[in-house]
């Protein structure tokens, strides 16, 4: 899945959960890569909580419909009632008539798009339509330009709406001749942080020490493995227990992945947030922004060992 090969770079920033500081990590790095010569290009792959662009201070250029899922819809003059939609519906997606209402119908909440009923219908009065599963959008921000989506609620096919973002934003790059795409991906080890990992040059990993920061880091790196692509790992809120970030550079480095960098807890963080700007921006000289520089110049190396385009 790694892909060297592409003039386009792609770093994409992953954990195991959720609330490890990846959206404030990215956004610093967003921020430090703007001030560098070369510039890039952001995806913001959390579809089902994006917040990165309340961060960057995003204002929306292009807003695009995703359509990911088909429903079923009856056709009421088509439709005699004999039920058979409703007996082979597994996820009891079809509604029988109540009161006046003379025809079946379908709950779109509950339809799962198998096509059941259009197959057995005898009359051919069901058929499958494309549904609207979200929004994706071309923002423009301090920084650069950034692809985001917001997946509706309940809605499936949230690795195509990753996917269909990256996409985009890596024609962007490549019609803009950016050097490098910055992905901030969802939480977890799911099918988004697959699609959100599909031609990564390399992954940051952020995790946190503790006994879940442990299983969620040997979590993501597992999926990492799988997929062969490279990693390095970051501990972000490092101090808080030391003994925790020591045992996760042990798991990390046993597992031939190097630790490029601890965050200190720093109440800065949350005071640039509330304003709504990226932590390096806010405040260069904290003990978080001096941290994430550090671990950028390590990311820089390690994407671009020859020396970064332009720089």
């Amino acid at each position: 899945m790694t892909n060297n090969n592409n003039s386009v770079k792609q770093l994409v920033i992953l954990s195991g959960k959720g609330g490890t500081g990846k959206t404030t990590l990215s956004a610093a790095l967003m921020h430090l890569l703007s001030e560098s010569p070369i510039k890039g290009v952001f995806v913001d792959a959390d579809v089902d909580a994006a917040n990165l662009a309340l961060v960057t201070g995003a204002q929306i250029q292009e807003s695009h419909p995703f359509s990911g899922s088909q429903t079923a819809v009856i056709d009421e003059d088509k439709c005699t009632a004999c039920g058979i939609c409703e007996e082979v519906c597994r996820f009891n997606a079809i509604r029988s008539p109540i009161l006046d209402q003379a025809k079946f119908q379908v709950n779109n909440l509950l339809c799962d798009g198998c096509a059941a009923c259009v197959h057995t219908c005898p009359e051919s009065a069901i058929r499958m339509v494309q549904q609207q599963d979200g929004e994706w959008y071309h923002s423009l921000t301090p920084y650069g330009h950034q692809f985001h989506a917001e997946l509706f609620p309940a809605a499936e096919s949230s690795g195509k709406l990753v996917t269909t973002i990256k996409q985009h934003a890596k024609l962007f790059a490549e019609d803009h001749q950016l050097s490098l795409m910055i992905v901030d991906g969802p939480p977890g080890i799911g099918c988004p942080v697959i699609s959100a990992s599909a031609g990564a040059d390399l992954a940051l990993v952020v995790t946190e020490p503790g006994v879940s920061g442990i299983h969620d880091l040997e979590r993501i790196i597992q999926t990492l493995q799988h997929f062969n692509i490279p990693a390095l790992v970051c501990v972000n809120k490092a101090n808080i227990y030391e003994k925790g970030t020591k045992e996760i550079r042990a798991l990390a480095e046993g597992l031939g992945y190097r630790v490029v960098g601890e965050i200190p807890f720093d109440e800065t963080v949350p005071q640039a947030m509330v304003h709504a700007q990226p932590i390096t921006r806010y405040a260069p000289h904290c003990d978080s922004s001096l941290a994430i520089q550090l671990i950028w110049k390590e990311v820089k190396v390690a994407l671009f060992p020859e020396g970064m385009p332009n720089d």
